[in-house]
Order: C-alpha cells, then sequence, then structure tokens
C-alpha cells in the first residue's frame, strides 16, 4: 500500500511543468504501439533504401565488392533519357487524372446531393468502380473493354465508322489517364459529397432569400465550404495515383516502348528485370522526394488560389 500511495503523491508534488509533460506522455502512451508499427514498416525500409542508393550493388555481381560511399547511381539516374521520360509521364498521368476527376467529382457530387428518385442506387453505381480491385478493373479495360477484335468499345463506335481502333498501341497514354480518371473520380464524389452534405442549409436558404442564384450560391458559399474537401482530394489523389503501378503493368506494360512507362515502373524494371539494386534505390529516394516536394506546391497553389478568392470577394 506504501509503495501505491506514494507515487501519485510524488507525481501531485512535482513542478508543474514535469507534471504536464507526464500528463502529455500518458496521453500519448496508447498510440506508442501504432507509432512503432509505422516506423517499422515506412522508415526503416526508407533508411535501407537511402543506404543502398549510396551503393553499387547489383544482383547480377554478387561477389563484386560494393562501393561505399559512392554518389555515381544520382548521377546515372539523372543522366538517364528513359529516367526523365518516366518522370514526366509520371507527372503527366498525375495531373491530368487528379483534375478530371476532381472536376468530374465535383460535378456528379452535386446532382448526388439533389432530391432525385433512385438517388441511393445511383450513388452505389458511381461509388462502384472504386470497390473494384485494381489489377482485376486493368485486365477487363484491357480485354474487355479496349480489346481491337472483341472489345465493346470498338462494337459501340463501329456504327459510327470507327472500326478495330488498337486503343492501348495507338492511343496508350490517353488510355492510361482515362482509365486511372474513372477508378478515382468515384473517391472524389464520396470526398465532395461528404463536404456538401456537411454544409449549412439555412445559410443556403437565406442566401436564396436574399435573391442570390444559383451560380452565385455555388461560387460564394458552397465552393469556399468544399475548399479542404478539395485540398483533400488533390492531396490524396496525387500520392495514390503517383504510385500507380498495376494498371500500368497489366494494361501497357509502359509500352509502346515508354511511351507510358513512369517512375514506379521503371524503378521495377531496374530493380527486377535489370537487377541493379544501387540505382533502383536512388531513383525512388529521387521519388520519395519530389512527390513530397509537388504535393507541397500544389497544396499551396490551391490555397493561394481560395484565399485571393476570398480577398477578391472581400
Amino acid at each position: 500500500m506504501t509503495a501505491l500511495t506514494t507515487a501519485p503523491r510524488e507525481f501531485a508534488l512535482a513542478p508543474p511543468r514535469t507534471r504536464r509533460r507526464g500528463a502529455a506522455w500518458l496521453k500519448r502512451l496508447p498510440l506508442m504501439p501504432a507509432m512503432v508499427f509505422t516506423v517499422v514498416v515506412t522508415q526503416i525500409p526508407f533508411l535501407l533504401t537511402l543506404w543502398y542508393s549510396f551503393q553499387k550493388y547489383n544482383l547480377n555481381y554478387p561477389n563484386r565488392a560494393r562501393q561505399f560511399p559512392t554518389v555515381a547511381n544520382y548521377r546515372a539516374v539523372f543522366a538517364d533519357p528513359i529516367f526523365r521520360t518516366a518522370a514526366l509521364n509520371t507527372l503527366e498521368f498525375t495531373a491530368v487524372p487528379v483534375i478530371c476527376s476532381i472536376l468530374l467529382g465535383l460535378g456528379i457530387a452535386i446532382l448526388l446531393n439533389r432530391r432525385v428518385f433512385g438517388r441511393g442506387l445511383l450513388r452505389t453505381l458511381i461509388i462502384s468502380p472504386f470497390l473494384v480491385m485494381s489489377a482485376a478493373a486493368a485486365l477487363i479495360w484491357k480485354y474487355s473493354i479496349l480489346d481491337t477484335t472483341f472489345g465493346v468499345l470498338n462494337y459501340v463506335l463501329r456504327p459510327f465508322g470507327v472500326h478495330d481502333v488498337n486503343w492501348i498501341g495507338v492511343h496508350s497514354q490517353l488510355t492510361i489517364m482515362t482509365f486511372l480518371t474513372w477508378q478515382w473520380t468515384p473517391f472524389m464524389v464520396l470526398l465532395i459529397l461528404a463536404g456538401l452534405q456537411s454544409q449549412n442549409e439555412e445559410i443556403l436558404e437565406a442566401a436564396r432569400v436574399d435573391g442570390a442564384g444559383p451560380w452565385r450560391i455555388f461560387r460564394a458559399l458552397t465552393l469556399p465550404h468544399l475548399r479542404m474537401y478539395l485540398e483533400l482530394g488533390v492531396l490524396l489523389g496525387s500520392i495514390y495515383i503517383v504510385q500507380a503501378f498495376d494498371s500500368i503493368y497489366l494494361i501497357t506494360q509502359g509500352g509502346p516502348a515508354t511511351d507510358t512507362t513512369n517512375l514506379p515502373y521503371y524503378i521495377y524494371q531496374v530493380a527486377f528485370q535489370a537487377y541493379d539494386i544501387g540505382r533502383a534505390s536512388a531513383m525512388s529516394v529521387v521519388v520519395v522526394v519530389a512527390t513530397i516536394l509537388i504535393a507541397t506546391l500544389a497544396l499551396r497553389t490551391i490555397s493561394s488560389i481560395f484565399s485571393d478568392e476570398t480577398l477578391s470577394r472581400g
């Protein structure tokens, strides 16, 4: 009993700063297992990747002595023309689907937010592409929709004079961007729809009573209210779409040539086909740093657009 009653008394007599620090640690204690797990599965692999990026390490030559430290991998990465092509493809495959899915998601969410017959069924149908496994969806698109001979798309367009178009070979980039937009638009719909349903109806009704039209209400009230949802959609969409691998691997295999080779697919080729672990690790580090910079720049750009819009209205 003495030991049990002494500890709280000593804690109570401790300086206020120490008590606050101890109380803060007690609040964080339940989160420690999740934090440890996150560090183990994310930060330790990244540190190993950083370590390998400064080594000349190729699995084709396991007995060759490794060079450490060396920046030859980073020099090779920035001098590689295929890497530059893959970087440009990655920017294109990220920016276009994110922008298109945000715009489509905004329009569809506004329609689904209205009181229409079968709204629940319509929401389920709109969300369904996001629930399909990405690999299964990619195979369905490749063989059931885009196939030159038996694809549904060519069958539908045949009465309009379009015959046996090789969509994957001739329009490979458009195919990948369309697939990614189709895949991520439901996510944007869910996100924006949640924002629309959280809007205060009394404020909207007051604006209608004051004579504001639908466009004025959307521009002055709804769009600023959706700011945080749109920013979150851009951030999450950029983070996930920039990692697109399975759709490119299953639909185009990075071709024709390097037309649809993005950075994740090129890193896969260097690491698991050329077995150059050092150069692939250097590419991974460059991609992580570039992704952080691009996501930060995109968020600041969107934030400044909304801020300028607010100041202009003020």
